[in-house]
């Protein structure tokens, strides 16, 4: 354990799952509650949100940092991620200096296997992100649930803004008998009302102006879809991003909020939403949008 100090206060901080695990069983009781927020480091108000509900709502918070490698199938994707521990831990002081930060090493982690468990999500994982990112579901279901095994939460708390990632999340805990709470929470905005994202920190200023465009399509795409057919709102979105030189759309999905399947015709009692992805260079930016 490294117990950072600040204006004579101190964070609890571990980089080993072994100190982790032991200082939670000093802390832990039968009725004492754990929030956990998993992350991967360049934290930003959507972040600290989600820290802040836990905070209030459990005895003891603990914030994982880790940027997973086996959730990403681009290596340059990996390599580029933004990791900015130091910054992130003075982030999380200006809440609360009783945040557990559990900052780990891929070999504290995988133990020098650095591979995915295989997860069958029914299905949830074949759509969207799953069908462009290969296996990434895979490292998601991997490292959500060591993460869970380790840190024993009571809630977990994911942001809306990876709705299909927290559907999968849901769906781990229901296949596994795991004994949390999964929390899901709104997504958080620029000014500009671009989703909060850590990769937002590599869009050059211009760029990052610019990306408006992403939400101001969906709520477009949204308004739309109330008078029409899945297929038009489509076709709406993708002559939006057709011409235009500094967004690549790849995908946009207009899909059943519980199967995440895509629609072909609206039904009175279902829940739709919408994804999308854009590269800005090779930027990947998602976002999403509830059409009900």
């Amino acid at each position: 354990m490294f117990a950072l100090n600040f204006n004579n206060t101190s964070m609890h901080i571990f980089y080993s799952k072994a100190a982790l695990i032991a200082y939670i069983k000093t802390i832990k009781t039968a009725n004492s509650t754990i929030g956990f927020v998993p992350t991967m480091g360049a934290l930003h108000q959507g972040h600290l949100a989600l820290m802040q509900r836990s905070l209030k709502e459990n005895d003891d918070t603990v914030v994982s940092i880790f940027v997973n490698p086996t959730q990403f199938n681009n290596p340059e994707d990996l390599a580029k991620y933004p990791r900015t521990l130091e910054e992130d831990i003075k982030k999380m002081r200006t809440l609360s200096d009783k945040i557990i930060l559990y900052a780990p090493s891929v070999e504290d982690i995988y133990e020098g296997n650095t591979i995915s468990q295989e997860f069958d999500f029914d299905g949830l994982e074949n759509q969207m992100e799953g069908k462009f990112r290969p296996g990434h579901f895979n490292g998601v279901g991997t490292i959500v649930k060591r993460l869970f095994e380790i840190v024993t939460p009571t809630n977990a708390y994911f942001g809306e803004k990876d709705f299909q990632q927290l559907q999968i999340v849901k769906k781990l805990v229901e296949k596994n008998n795991l004994p949390v709470t999964i929390v899901g929470c709104p997504i958080f905005r620029e000014e500009n009302l671009l989703a909060m994202s850590s990769r937002n920190e590599r869009l050059s200023p211009e760029e990052r102006k610019e990306a408006s465009i992403i939400y101001e399509v969906l709520t477009q795409a949204k308004e739309l879809f109330q008078s029409t057919n899945p297929k038009e709102t489509i076709e709406f979105v993708e002559n939006a991003f057709k011409n235009n030189e500094r967004f690549d759309l790849e995908y946009f999905v207009i899909a059943d909020e519980s199967t995440l399947l895509p629609v072909d015709y609206k039904e009175n009692d279902k829940k739709y939403r919408a994804f999308i992805a854009v590269f800005v260079n090779s930027i990947r930016l998602i976002d999403t949008i509830s059409l009900n």
